[in-house]
């Protein structure tokens, strides 16, 4: 394989990997519990926390274990949605070697 066709492939990869970050860090991922939703971006950021307006004084705790379920469960589908699509890049790098 020549060097030239190699270096080309390896900047259009690049080029497609940021791109593919680009696409993730737009989308938008909710976690939802019962009492709390919690929706974080494609960079794992929390964006946004919306608690139940029935929930009482007495359920605190539960909101606090809730809050961190959605949470954690809307930055895994980031996470996801980010390996899903490094994955199909990736997988392109088998032809180069």
């Amino acid at each position: 394989m020549n060097m030239q066709m190699l270096m080309k492939q390896a900047q259009k990869m690049q080029k497609d990997m940021e791109k593919s970050k680009e696409e993730v860090a737009k989308m938008t991922f909710i976690g939802k519990q019962p009492l709390v939703e919690v929706t974080v971006n494609g960079n794992k950021e929390v964006t946004n926390i919306k608690i139940n307006e029935e929930i009482s004084s007495d359920d605190i705790e539960v909101l606090q274990d809730m809050i961190l379920l959605a949470t954690n469960d809307a930055l895994k589908q980031a996470s996801k949605a980010m390996e899903d699509k490094m994955g199909n890049l990736s997988s392109g790098l088998a032809g180069l070697f």
